[in-house]
């Protein structure tokens, strides 16, 4: 499901799991061979805590399954976040990062 939808930019060969929400309000941009788990909510825009950004997944960066990705956040390329994270902070690219909050944990070959 996605809300605002004029505000998704979605590159090449991008496998979305089911059962996940997008809300791109102030912009999600999803890069080439990006794959996401299902049941995942990216957020650009919180009512919770009014944060809003533009949330950015760079190419070939891997989202488990059940994760949220909160505004502002940008996933470098080739980026890992393990499954049920919380991410409220920006992952470097070739970076494994799970918990809650999400936490980079292992750089990646």
């Amino acid at each position: 499901m996605v809300q605002h939808e004029k505000n998704l930019s979605l590159g090449k060969n991008v496998d979305i799991g089911a059962f996940t929400y997008i809300q791109a309000r102030y912009n999600v941009e999803i890069q080439d061979n990006v794959q996401i788990g299902s049941h995942c909510s990216i957020y650009s825009h919180s009512t919770i805590d009014r944060k809003k950004g533009k949330v950015v997944i760079k190419n070939s960066a891997k989202i488990g399954t059940h994760s949220t990705i909160m505004p502002g956040v940008t996933i470098g390329s080739f980026a890992v976040v393990g499954a049920y994270s919380f991410v409220t902070n920006s992952i470097p690219a070739h970076t494994l990062a799970y918990d809650i909050p999400a936490k980079s944990v292992q750089k990646n070959k």
